[in-house]
């Protein structure tokens, strides 16, 4: 069973037969994927909402991806940031590369690449809490989507594994319903008022509700949802 991971890309693209494809491809990953088809909407968006990754067309109508980079950098945004381009000489890599990119791709491309691409950038940003996360006695692994408590094999869906996941890295922390939402659902997700709450009742239910151990999740009322000890 494939399990959503819990990371957000962003993907800006003019040609919407190789945007959409790409989205296709990562979410079958069970990736949450945005996309937008113009510069200057790209820029926007990357400005204004948090993503795991950016993938960056250097050729877009509005403003192009090397100046959209240059300014996601500026701002001190440090999203890691795929280059596409059909650009392959070995000056433009360079550019894409010196206005912030992490990562050059030249289209055209195999999306087995790219996914490995993405992995590869996606791995950076999360080395410092390794892939074993701990709060109390629940541990979740997201590399084998194993999660347990009090050393007994809990089952989640896609979608309460990366709420979880997404918990846990934040772990301490309160997390308002928008957060959670803008991070762990697709724009595009049809998306109720209550649908954090029913997700995290969903959570408790298999967390929390079944063993002795103190509860992890807490509501904190006015603000949002929190995972940790008290």
């Amino acid at each position: 069973m494939k399990y959503n991971s819990a990371m957000k890309i962003l993907v800006i693209e003019d040609e919407h037969k190789i945007a959409n494809a790409i989205k296709q491809g990562l979410m079958q990953e069970n990736f949450a994927v945005d996309v937008v088809y113009d510069g200057d909407e790209g820029m926007t968006t990357a400005l204004a909402n948090d993503h795991d990754l950016i993938i960056l067309d250097r050729m877009l109508p509005g403003t192009d991806g090397v100046t959209i980079c240059h300014e996601i950098r500026k701002q001190k945004i440090h999203t890691p940031v795929l280059f596409l381009s059909a650009k392959d000489q070995v000056r433009d890599r360079v550019d894409g590369l010196d206005a912030g990119a992490d990562d050059y791709l030249v289209k055209p491309f195999s999306f087995e690449e790219l996914l490995a691409r993405v992995r590869a950038l996606l791995r950076r940003p999360h080395d410092e809490l390794g892939t074993q996360l701990e709060v109390g006695d629940l541990s979740l692994d997201t590399i084998t989507f194993e999660v347990k408590r009090a050393n007994q094999t809990i089952t989640l869906s896609s979608k309460e594994f990366s709420l979880l996941e997404y918990l846990m890295r934040h772990k301490g922390r309160v997390l308002s319903k928008e957060t959670i939402i803008s991070h762990v659902w697709d724009f595009d997700a049809d998306i109720l008022p209550n649908t954090v709450e029913v997700y995290m009742g969903y959570l408790r239910n298999k967390i929390d509700r079944p063993f002795k151990s103190e509860p992890l999740l807490h509501t904190v009322r006015g603000f949002g949802y929190k995972i940790g000890t008290m």
